[in-house]
């Protein structure tokens, strides 16, 4: 049953199903994501959709949205069994996608994205003096937005980004509205903003597909709950008829082992990398971390930890409005990325071929891109030397074991696990201190995630120090310790043979 948002309390008769599927599969090679998953949305309906990292959940929306096709089972859309071709179909059946990283053009007025791609918007709209259509307007009313429309998009604030996200749906009048971890980056008062929007939507009739991994705003919010665990739905839950412990065992399973969880302490002995009430809003809220010498730490978390926003912290990107960090006994606040260089920090980012490589340049470039000042010809003369140059990419070459490559092999010819060693290895020339990695094997295949954590092995037991920052818990089970951020805080760590998946995963949400 779906309970009404205008009458708490009252149970009324299940809405009629906006989206349903039945026995979905899909398949990547031998993995399986989906093992026949059945899941129907109503109409004015707020539907949970929760899980741990890799259950299957983005699977589905992609399916929803028409990205990918399912190896089996069917789609059925206002009770009709239907193929959805492509994203301009899911437009076109009523379906909209508003995902974490939000589709956003940031050079353009929030009114134009607001009104891109829009059929209901013609040439000749009457407009205000603002340039803004009345269309728009009226749209923008009724979600309580106070800001300009006429201001770039890449001057408003998360929350008003999100805001004009779902104007741009409501403009098109969806019956669907899928939202993948809407609030991760917004205070409380956003949070309670957006969650009033999100209610409102749903009193108008919009189904809601809500994906978070924040389950005390999913229990609040939602009519029902679909958790997910390794492709199959694990259990479903009306509003009223559960806790948010019955949640947390159907993520991680309930038939597994209480672990003993372990308050959060720095370790023994002097730290390498100190940090103490770190604050950098709205993602890092006060962070204690401690990283020693030729130790190998772990960071695990769900979206929203404000784990990658703490990396960007201690690189330099970004600068902590309160707290203290201190590197081999001195105090560290780099200003920029350059003084973290400096003093031996180094950082291998989530998103390699944005920030991390130069695609349409070579392998040797890329390796050599962070210790130019080491290769010229004369140390008094800014011109580099061509040979020290090729024999140091020959060797990190070798080092890494990076296939099919030669100095000159241009990098968007190699495969993603090899792009991943060239992103370690420019900072394996530097000699850090202290090496940070975001997600250092996403979208590479087993062979070269084992070869890359048997290299990130490697430089621990050469005394470097180094902190993992993975989504992919089962990666972490190598580390020395795994510390678990939950809210923009560490909230535990675990040692030994304490480091499981599952003691991970309970962390993040208990």
């Amino acid at each position: 049953m779906t309970l009404s948002h205008a009458a708490a309390g009252a149970v009324l008769p299940p809405a009629a199903p906006a989206a349903e599927v039945h026995g979905l599969v899909k398949e990547y090679g031998s993995i399986r994501a989906l093992r026949g998953v059945d899941l129907s949305i109503g109409a004015g309906e707020i539907h949970g959709l929760v899980g741990a990292n890799g259950a299957g959940k983005s699977t589905l929306i992609r399916i929803l949205a028409g990205v990918e096709q399912p190896d089996g089972g069917e789609v059925l859309v206002d009770g009709l069994a239907t193929t959805i071709r492509d994203p301009s179909h899911a437009t076109d059946l009523g379906f909209s996608f508003i995902h974490q990283e939000l589709s956003l053009v940031e050079r353009f007025t929030a009114a134009q994205n607001i009104e891109l791609g829009s059929r209901d918007v013609g040439l000749l709209r009457p407009a205000s003096f603002d340039g803004v259509s009345s269309a728009v307007r009226k749209v923008a009313d009724r979600l309580g937005i106070g800001f300009r429309l006429d201001v770039p998009v890449a001057r408003l604030t998360v929350h008003q980004k999100w805001l004009v996200a779902i104007a741009k749906s409501m403009l098109r009048r969806h019956t669907l509205i899928a939202m993948d971890e809407p609030t991760a980056a917004l205070d409380l008062n956003e949070t309670e903003h957006l969650l009033g929007v999100i209610k409102d939507l749903a009193r108008d009739g919009v189904a809601i597909l809500y994906v978070s991994h924040r389950l005390d705003e999913v229990i609040g919010i939602c009519d029902r709950v679909t958790v997910f665990k390794d492709g199959s739905v694990s259990a479903e839950f009306e509003r009223g008829g559960y806790e948010r412990a019955d949640v947390v065992r159907a993520i991680v399973g309930g038939a597994m082992e209480e672990p003993e969880i372990v308050p959060f302490q720095p370790p023994a002995g002097e730290p390498l990398f100190a940090a103490s009430g770190v604050v950098s809003r709205p993602a890092v809220r006060g962070v204690d971390l401690t990283v020693r010498a030729g130790e190998l730490v772990g960071v695990a978390g769900l979206v929203g930890s404000g784990r990658t926003e703490l990396a960007r912290v201690l690189f330099g990107v970004d600068r902590p409005s309160a707290g203290e960090m201190t590197l081999a006994g001195a105090s560290y606040r780099p200003r920029n990325p350059s003084e973290a260089i400096a003093a031996g920090v180094c950082y291998v980012p989530e998103e390699r071929r944005s920030e991390g490589l130069f695609m349409s340049r070579s392998a040797e470039f890329n390796l050599n891109i962070a210790t130019l000042d080491r290769l010229r010809s004369w140390d008094w003369l800014p011109l580099l030397s061509r040979g020290k140059s090729v024999r140091q990419g020959l060797k990190l070459i070798d080092a890494l074991q990076i296939k099919s490559a030669q100095p000159s092999t241009p990098v968007h010819a190699l495969s993603g696990g090899n792009q991943q060693k060239l992103v370690i290895g420019k900072w394996l020339a530097a000699e850090p201190r202290f090496l940070v990695l975001d997600e250092p094997t996403r979208g590479v295949d087993v062979g070269a995630k084992s070869d890359i954590y048997a290299r990130i092995r490697d430089l621990a037991s050469a005394g470097m120090g180094v902190l993992v920052i993975s989504s992919e818990f089962e990666e972490l089970v190598v580390c020395d310790r795994v510390v678990v951020m939950r809210e923009g805080r560490m909230v535990g760590q675990l040692t030994g043979a304490r480091i499981t998946v599952e003691g991970m995963l309970r962390l993040c949400y208990e």
